[in-house]
């Protein structure tokens, strides 16, 4: 991608926290009675940012210096979206894990998923429409992708990996609850990025099921049992697993 691309998608990534931002801030505004509808709006558009934003941050993969540059744009905007989606999980493992330990009630769990798979679906489309525009050389090569299979090994060995980084990802959520957010975004951001490096050659390390979705969905139509093993079954075992531990084991040895 030329360095005129580049600029094209960082614009288009901050413009779309930009409106994420306005649209929560006027929700909170006319919905603040409503808590429930408000908290599913919220969701919605918090893990609309994170999708979209990732479907446009995958074309920059290329850009050199590789793979410096992907980095360093996948530590920054996840540090951006750590400060712009404070109390929003964006993620249905994070939400099974809140189930688990009774954190939400199950309806609103429910709400919460459904607005999550909801949001990749919706963030997918948006950006079909705005690559169909042809604003970046890379858009037209984005249309025209199908699978792009981000499944480099074996599907066992894929599903061990989102399994384990789901695992690591969600018990470093717990552990740094009680860091200073101004800290723990960073943190987080740190071993996202870590994470994305060790494994985002052989699996993509998505770790986070709606995402997966709306970064592969032709991938979930051609070969949908084994993409949803390894996306949506591998990183949900590895939060239960987590949050069992976490909730029922610990304490005992403590």
């Amino acid at each position: 991608m030329a360095v005129g691309g580049a600029e094209i998608s960082l614009l288009l990534m901050t413009s779309i926290v930009v409106a994420v931002g306005l649209c929560k801030r006027l929700i909170r505004r006319r919905l603040y009675l409503d808590h429930r509808l408000c908290t599913v709006l919220l969701e919605l558009l918090s893990t609309f940012q994170i999708c979209a934003c990732t479907n446009e941050l995958c074309l920059l993969g290329n850009v050199e210096p590789k793979p410096h540059v992907a980095l360093s744009l996948t530590y920054g905007f996840t540090v951006l979206h750590g400060l712009t989606l404070a109390g929003s999980t964006c993620n249905p493992c994070g939400t099974l894990q809140a189930l688990w330990s009774r954190a939400i009630p199950l309806k609103m769990g429910g709400l919460k998923i459904a607005a999550q798979f909801v949001a990749a679906v919706l963030a997918r489309v948006f950006m079909r429409c705005t690559w169909s525009l042809g604003v970046a050389e890379s858009h037209y090569g984005a249309l025209s992708q199908g699978c792009g299979n981000p499944m480099q090994t074996t599907v066992m060995q894929a599903f061990c990996i989102e399994l384990l980084f789901s695992a690591v990802f969600q018990l470093t959520l717990l552990r740094a609850e009680r860091v200073n957010p101004k800290y723990r975004v960073h943190l987080l951001a740190l071993l996202i990025t870590m994470l994305v490096y060790a494994g985002g050659n052989l699996t993509g390390a998505v770790f986070n099921p709606a995402l997966a979705l709306s970064l592969h969905p032709h991938c979930f139509y051609e070969k949908f049992l084994s993409y949803s093993l390894v996306y949506w079954v591998a990183p949900s075992l590895g939060t239960i697993l987590v949050a069992f531990i976490w909730g029922q084991i610990l304490p005992r040895i403590s």
